[in-house]
């Protein structure tokens, strides 16, 4: 039989519902032909050692929010034979579950993952830091590490917006004075936040962007240089009705490499997969690791790859 390994972060999901019931799901991973191991993470990054420590399995499958995902991938590219994952979506926002075609049925999602294709993703660092599917600094970009994990309990997805409304209408938007290199070119100026994506699906808005790959080996970037409360409004507004990268105020590039340097200190932190970026530097590199393989559910994945993966 295959081996499978369950890495659960028991502090996931809204309601006690949404606990993952290792002995449910049992019967439905023998099906598939599965020797099970279950390792349960006592505290942050516990699942980054979980993984960095485990012998070899077929299949290890993340159970969590996208932080916990994002310290399974860190933990992994960290081994010299690094392992098959996959994710079980049971966090707040789950971007990344829902980018790949899971719900919150959790016998479903996990029918879908076993009976699933093995494919490679492209992975991107910020500082050689992993994230999964996003990362960011400035307005807006501190809200989802700074969000009481008490009230994500509580009110789930709606946490993160009662905190955005309250740090939007709190305090002003500040621009920074940098300097970004993409694609040959040198831009400067002051923006107030950038977005830095592999995903189609973030902060919970489906299609973000229009057409996304996760093995083309480029990453999305979007700088904004809004700063009043009107201008970006206007510009969420535009999020749900127009294409984002042809917003005024907004400039867009795709690339493999980008380097952005500060002339002052970062406010907040950046965050990266919805988790604070435990570094403060005026320098930062963003850089693609191709080639992580991923069990994902068979479906839409045409959607997500390029041609010669469909």
């Amino acid at each position: 039989m295959k081996k499978l390994a369950i890495i659960y972060n028991p502090n996931s999901g809204k309601r006690k519902k949404q606990k993952f019931e290792l002995e449910k799901y049992k019967k439905i991973i023998g099906e598939y032909d599965y020797n099970i191991d279950f390792y349960k993470t006592k505290y942050k990054n516990h699942a980054k050692e979980i993984i960095e420590d485990l012998p070899y399995y077929d299949l290890v499958i993340s159970v969590g929010g996208d932080g916990t995902f994002n310290e399974v991938v860190s933990g992994n590219l960290q081994r010299k034979e690094r392992l098959v994952l996959s994710h079980l979506p049971l966090g707040t926002t789950n971007d990344i579950g829902t980018m790949f075609g899971l719900s919150k049925n959790i016998s479903k999602n996990l029918k879908l993952i076993l009976s699933g294709k093995e494919k490679e993703i492209d992975i991107c660092t910020v500082n050689e830091e992993p994230f999964v599917y996003v990362a960011g600094f400035g307005r807006f970009m501190n809200v989802p590490y700074e969000t009481p994990r008490k009230l994500k309990k509580r009110y789930g997805y709606l946490a993160y917006l009662f905190e955005g409304l309250k740090d939007f209408f709190t305090n002003k938007t500040h621009l920074y004075d940098l300097t970004y290199e993409v694609n040959g070119e040198k831009y400067q100026g002051l923006y107030s936040f950038a977005i830095v994506s592999n995903a189609n699906r973030i902060a919970g808005i489906n299609n973000f962007y229009k057409d996304v790959k996760l093995d083309d080996n480029c990453f999305e970037v979007l700088f904004c240089n809004l700063n009043t409360k009107k201008d970006i409004v206007r510009s969420l507004f535009y999020l749900k009705t127009n294409d984002i990268t042809k917003v005024p105020g907004f400039y867009f590039h795709k690339t493999n490499h980008l380097k952005v340097v500060f002339k002052e200190d970062l406010r907040k932190a950046w965050c990266i997969d919805g988790e604070e970026l435990p570094t403060t530097n005026l320098s930062y590199e963003i850089k693609v690791v191709p080639g992580l393989k991923m069990m994902l559910p068979d479906k839409d994945l045409n959607n997500l790859f390029v041609g010669s993966q469909k």
